[in-house]
């Protein structure tokens, strides 16, 4: 028996107008959150992690914070290709699920490098954010030997030169991609820095948010000054 008719109803019930007015704010329609805290989602992920069949009705339920709990309990090794490219079209007017749930599950997959690429050569501009959140997720998390340096060297050079004139939200996550190599990969840090150094700050349209775009030559920075720089993570979930 499916658990995703009591899953719903708890997620509802733990809705807060003021968040899901929040999630207004940063990109989320209207309607389409009940305003569940990730604390709450925290709570509930880990008590149906594993079920992947509810990860999946999660997520095509369309509710944001349904999609974003999919992200958290879904194991993304289980994922076919066709499954998360629905994901990545589902999702990609969705900023929390293209930048956040998206990338989480595609890194973990076989098929993760290959499909970061197609998205970043996307015409769709929701979809080269998530493909560029992607790609970021992979140098955070995968050994520099298993990496193409000559692709993210590419990369590199594709943010250096489009980054200013790019789509609002694709600004934003080119600037996290040269951020990302910067502090997880040590053998393109240089490179990174120097990427950093020529975009200088990105300016992204965050609304009415408090939200605040970093510098990427400061937070390189700031990550090398923790003694951090180089040092991959197990995961990219938050």
């Amino acid at each position: 028996m499916t658990m995703l008719k009591p899953v719903m109803e708890e997620l509802k019930a733990k809705g807060s107008e003021k968040a899901a007015a929040l999630y207004v704010k940063h990109g989320i329609p209207a309607g389409r959150s009940y305003g569940v805290s990730v604390a709450n989602l925290k709570v509930i992920a880990k008590r149906i992690k594993g079920d992947q069949a509810l990860a999946m009705e999660l997520f095509a339920t369309g509710n944001m914070d349904a999609m974003y709990l999919a992200g958290m309990v879904a194991d993304g090794k289980k994922m076919s290709r066709k499954e998360l490219e629905a994901w990545a079209e589902g999702g990609k007017e969705l900023p929390m699920i293209a930048e956040y749930t998206v990338p989480w599950v595609t890194v973990e997959n076989v098929a993760g490098r290959e499909l970061a690429m197609k998205w970043i050569g996307s015409k769709d501009d929701g979809l080269k954010a998530v493909g560029w959140r992607t790609y970021a997720g992979l140098v955070t998390v995968v050994p520099d030997e298993a990496l193409d340096l000559k692709e993210v060297e590419g990369l590199l050079a594709k943010v250096v030169k489009e980054v200013h004139t790019a789509e609002n939200r694709v600004r934003k996550t080119m600037n996290l991609f040269v951020i990302s190599v910067g502090c997880y990969s040590p053998t393109l840090a240089s490179a990174a820095k120097k990427a950093a150094k020529t975009i200088g700050n990105v300016s992204v349209d965050v609304g009415d948010t408090a939200c605040k775009v970093p510098v990427a030559v400061e937070s390189i920075a700031k990550v090398a000054g923790m003694g951090k720089a180089g040092v991959k993570r197990k995961t990219i979930r938050c």
